[in-house]
């Protein structure tokens, strides 16, 4: 998309098009062709037609991010496909916040400005700076659209002299011609602008699978899962951080943090009456012995991510399970034992065990009725089978 046509869909006339492209798709959802045919209609610009359809359509992709406010927001594919979820940046935003109340704040890359948004939101003064003019002008529309201050510019991230600002946010891109980048010095801004960054006030959203050992003394890293699945991992500068290592769980009912102060350490033990899995945040941050001490319980594997315990508990860090039985390791004991209790529905989750669930599933070809979880894992370093049933 062209400046000019982005410019074009925010007057009135534009807004009236959109309007209309965003009936087509409830009208028509799945059907792009004949979502075009009843925009082109009324806009027969094949330009600003298409653009109207394409926005229309990214609003409604941008909901499970965004929540209602997408539909008045403006996208690009790529950044959409990129942008932070509202959740996990206004914890973020609310974090840094805290620990500069009223400050302000400089988003080195802010893209459409998901991020930028969060900031604006929780107070902070809030300024972005992306290097593509479109993603910029987008950015500053978005800021519009919800009523909210800030200033965007068009410009090389890392030609911002960042000490005009009481704190600095990165997010730099790690996905290059052929997919994902996960070696840091391929990452644009490289991996070194990003520690000459932390040495300052700064935080740095980088991927989850970041190692520990590349994290700078001083410098906190936070592991924050949303609805269960690890979106992102954030290293804190010195000036920022308060910890190590953080575990930060989003769910519907609010949110919780673990960290390694939470950790007095936990040993293996038998199999006990219950199992739980550890939220991949907290695998991430290497605190599932921290779970394991809040559940009463200890490690089933001193290298594998379960914790097991006798006593019962509902905790945000972990789901649990009710052990029911030990089943055979062997598959055709494992079959005959499932066979004999009338399992048809099986759920298998596995964990440092050489075992593709969905093949496993079809050798077993069950054909009950009941439905079941199966967990396969290492217990002392020998294979295990466990009937389980989640609470």
């Amino acid at each position: 998309m062209e400046i000019e046509t982005l410019e074009w869909l925010r007057t009135p006339e534009g807004g009236r098009l959109l309007v209309h492209a965003a009936q087509a798709w409830a009208d028509h959802p799945g059907d792009p062709v004949r979502v075009a045919a009843v925009v082109r209609r009324l806009e027969p610009d094949a330009e600003k037609a298409a653009a109207a359809t394409t926005q229309a359509q990214l609003r409604v992709k941008a909901v499970p991010k965004f929540g209602d406010a997408a539909h008045a927001m403006y996208f690009t594919p790529d950044a959409l496909e990129q942008a932070t979820r509202t959740r996990v940046a206004d914890h973020r935003a609310a974090r840094l916040a805290a620990a500069i109340p009223g400050g302000s704040v400089v988003d080195l890359g802010c893209g459409i400005g998901g991020d930028l948004l969060a900031f604006a939101r929780a107070g902070l003064v809030a300024a972005g700076v992306d290097q593509d003019p479109v993603r910029a002008e987008m950015a500053r529309a978005n800021l519009d659209a919800l009523g909210l201050a800030g200033a965007v510019m068009a410009c090389d991230a890392t030609a911002i002299d960042v000490r005009g600002f009481d704190a600095a946010f990165a997010d730099p891109a790690r996905r290059g011609g052929r997919g994902r980048v996960f070696d840091v010095d391929g990452w644009t801004p490289p991996w070194p602008w990003v520690l000459d960054l932390l040495r300052g006030r700064a935080l740095v959203k980088v991927a989850p699978g970041i190692g520990h050992d590349l994290v700078p003394d001083g410098v906190e890293a936070e592991w924050v899962s949303d609805g269960g699945d690890v979106k992102e991992a954030v290293l804190w500068a010195p000036g920022l951080s308060t910890t190590d290592r953080r575990a930060t769980v989003i769910e519907e009912r609010g949110l919780a943090t673990l960290t390694d102060e939470d950790d007095p350490g936990a040993g293996v033990r038998e199999v006990g009456d219950f199992l739980y899995e550890p939220d991949g945040a907290v695998i991430r941050a290497g605190l599932v012995t921290a779970v394991a001490a809040g559940v009463d319980g200890g490690l089933v594997d001193e290298h594998i991510a379960y914790v097991t315990s006798n006593a019962s508990f509902r905790t945000p860090f972990a789901r649990g399970y009710r052990v029911l039985e030990h089943l055979p390791y062997r598959e055709k004991q494992l079959r005959a034992a499932l066979q004999q209790r009338g399992v048809g529905r099986l759920t298998i989750k596995k964990r440092g065990v050489q075992v593709v669930p969905e093949e496993l599933r079809k050798r077993l070809a069950l054909k009950g009725d009941a439905e079941a979880t199966l967990v396969l894992t290492r217990v002392a370093g020998q294979g295990t089978a466990l009937l389980v049933e989640p609470f």
